[in-house]
């Protein structure tokens, strides 16, 4: 069930840094470039150099999990395969298409005297370079995507919500995290910070509710609001 505004607001009254996901909370990455269109197009980068796909690669239509597939089976390409993949998050983040209302949240968490930071599995460069093209860099007090050749960095694992609050001095009871998945809830808890799922899909506040969410909400525009 999607939070009330006055439920939303006890959640947030103690938060002093907002920490998003990017793709599902801030745009649709890849809305105008398909991810299956992605993944084919890191597997034909493979086969040009030279390199067969690890099995299993060529039913594999998300690119992240392509990645953690290559680097599992195949260390050695991780890093020109996470590369490869940067560059077409990149071409992707162009034509993506925005969230109603996530980037009302920057706005506000800034407007209210909060900090906000980008924490995603997503590549940093390709973070940057939406919010540049915009306008909301000022808004956002620090990028953190997945460690570049290093795909263990991506959520569940902490390890980019560790830093994000390390980063800005402020610890976990005084942040959330916002997220559309399981992992970032998972995430989330393993650092101690609380999340609000953000269900933008039929079945997904079950999953999320399932995972540990502390509030679940259909809109970006609710947290927004709530903020101030």
């Amino acid at each position: 069930m999607t939070a009330t505004p006055e439920q939303l607001a006890d959640v947030l009254r103690p938060v002093k840094h907002v920490l998003l996901d990017f793709d599902g909370p801030m745009c649709s990455v890849f809305a105008g470039l398909p991810a299956p269109e992605v993944a084919r197009r890191l597997r034909e980068g493979l086969l040009a150099t030279g390199e067969q796909a690890p099995a299993g690669a060529e039913g594999e239509s998300d690119p992240l999990a392509l990645l953690r597939l290559v680097a599992d089976a195949r260390p050695d390409l991780t890093e020109s395969t996470d590369a490869a993949l940067a560059a077409l998050e990149i071409e992707a983040v162009r034509v993506a298409r925005p969230t109603l209302g996530g980037e009302s949240v920057l706005r506000a968490a800034v407007r209210s005297g909060r900090l906000a930071s980008v924490v995603s599995n997503n590549a940093g460069a390709a973070i940057e370079s939406y919010l540049a093209e915009h306008g909301l860099s000022a808004y956002v007090a620090g990028v953190f995507g997945r460690t570049p050749g290093d795909p263990s960095s991506m959520k569940p694992n902490p390890r980019l919500l560790l830093e994000a609050m390390e980063a800005a001095g402020i610890g976990p009871e005084q942040c959330i995290f916002i997220g559309d998945a399981a992992r970032d809830v998972e995430a989330g808890a393993a650092a101690g910070v609380p999340t609000i799922g953000y269900a933008n899909k039929p079945g997904k506040d079950s999953k999320l509710t399932a995972a540990g969410a502390v509030v679940i909400v259909d809109s970006m525009e609710l947290v927004a609001d709530a903020l101030f």
